[in-house]
């Protein structure tokens, strides 16, 4: 029959057994990590936390992008709205174009110098002819 004693005696055995092979160093680093495991698991949960975050607000789709992006769409809606309204006022005067004869007697009057038989168009030049006025650096040169 065996004692107690006998069975520690057993136990510690196989304790001794399993680091009988392994160097004081190993041993002693494991040990340290054991008691040094809740710290390191947390130095690592924060470490990822902040890694994650940044990524979340300054990464590829953080939330900095994603507020560009809202941006850019509100640009974008306002200027179809424009374009829609330039659209419907374009459609408007060819609408008018093809019905009434007056608006197209305005345009031939306006874009391409129609004038009714009798009548005398007077154009004004914005730029004066160069026999008539001297440039200011054309009369410093001559004195």
């Amino acid at each position: 029959m065996a004692s107690a004693g006998e069975g520690m005696a057993v136990g510690g055995t196989e304790k001794n057994n399993q680091t009988a092979g392994v160097p004081k160093t190993i041993v002693a680093g494991a040990g340290f990590l054991y008691r040094v495991r809740r710290r390191i698991a947390t130095f690592l949960v924060i470490g990822a936390a902040l890694f994650f975050g940044y990524h979340a607000f300054f990464g590829e789709n953080g939330v900095n992008m994603y507020e560009q992006k809202r941006a850019e769409g509100r640009d974008l809606t306002k200027r179809i709205a424009d374009l829609e309204q330039q659209n419907g006022q374009l459609q408007q005067q060819v609408k008018e174009l093809k019905s009434d004869p007056d608006a197209i007697e305005h345009e031939a009057r306006e874009r391409l110098h129609y004038a009714r038989p009798g009548e005398v168009i007077w154009t004004e030049d914005d730029q004066p002819s160069s026999g008539q006025v001297q440039s200011p650096s054309s009369q410093s040169t001559k004195k």
